[in-house]
């Protein structure tokens, strides 16, 4: 997460980045997680693909599925 890159900084450790794509319908968590990576200047940043579809279904991966919006809980 970006605090704890923020947390990590400040104590003087190594920063290296992980991210999973996981096939999301969008990529905005992939360009923040670059945008981190390099404004933190991480020493290595690394995005791995994952197949969810192997899973089951999600609103995230699928595009038969609807993502839920403004539900009450």
């Amino acid at each position: 997460s970006t605090t704890c890159a923020a947390i990590a900084k400040k104590n003087d450790y190594t920063l290296h980045g992980l991210t999973i794509n996981y096939g999301q319908k969008h990529d905005y968590e992939l360009k923040a997680a670059k945008l981190v990576a390099q404004n933190f200047k991480f020493n290595s940043h690394v995005i791995i693909d994952i197949n969810l579809a192997s899973f089951g279904g999600s609103s995230l991966v699928s595009e038969e599925i609807e993502v839920p919006k403004n539900r009450n809980f």
